[in-house]
C-alpha cells in the first residue's frame, strides 16, 4: 500500500503525539498532602496544631479524639489512648511540618505519616493553596 509522504507523516506524528501524551500522563506528584500525627492528649494536639497553622505549615488540623493505639515499644506490647491529628498541607511543606512536630512532640519517636490528596472540593483546595504558601 502506498501513502503520500504528508499522510504518512501525519499518521506517524499522530502516533508519536499519542505515545508522548501517554508517557506524560503518568501521575504527577500531588500538590497537597495529609499528614497523620498521634498525640497523647487533646491539649498537646491543640498546641501542635496551633503552631502548624500559625506557622503556615498547615491550613487545617482536625483533632480526632478517642483512638486507642496498640504497638510494640522496647520489646513490650503497649496499649494507649491517644488523639489523632489529620493535617492538610502542601506536599512541598511536609519536611518542615515533620521537623516542627518532632521538635514540639513529647514522644521519643513521634508518628508523622503522609499521603497525597488526589482530589477534592476545588474551593477547599484553592483555600488550602492560598493559606499554605509554596516552599
Amino acid at each position: 500500500m502506498f501513502f503520500p509522504s504528508t499522510v504518512l507523516h501525519r499518521h506517524i506524528g499522530g502516533v508519536t503525539n499519542t505515545i508522548l501524551r501517554m508517557a506524560s500522563s503518568s501521575r504527577p506528584s500531588e500538590e497537597f498532602s495529609m499528614a497523620f500525627v498521634t498525640a497523647p492528649n487533646q491539649e498537646k494536639a491543640k498546641e501542635i496544631a496551633g503552631g502548624l497553622v500559625s506557622g503556615k505549615l498547615a491550613a487545617c488540623v482536625n483533632i480526632i479524639p478517642g483512638i486507642t493505639s496498640v504497638y510494640e515499644w522496647k520489646g513490650k506490647i503497649e496499649t494507649d489512648p491517644e488523639v489523632l491529628m489529620m493535617i492538610k498541607t502542601r506536599t512541598s511543606r511536609i519536611e518542615e511540618l515533620t521537623e516542627f512536630v518532632r521538635k514540639n512532640h513529647p514522644y521519643d519517636v513521634c508518628e508523622v505519616i503522609t499521603t497525597s490528596i488526589e482530589g477534592g472540593n476545588k474551593p477547599y483546595l484553592d483555600w488550602l493553596a492560598k493559606t499554605v504558601p509554596e516552599k
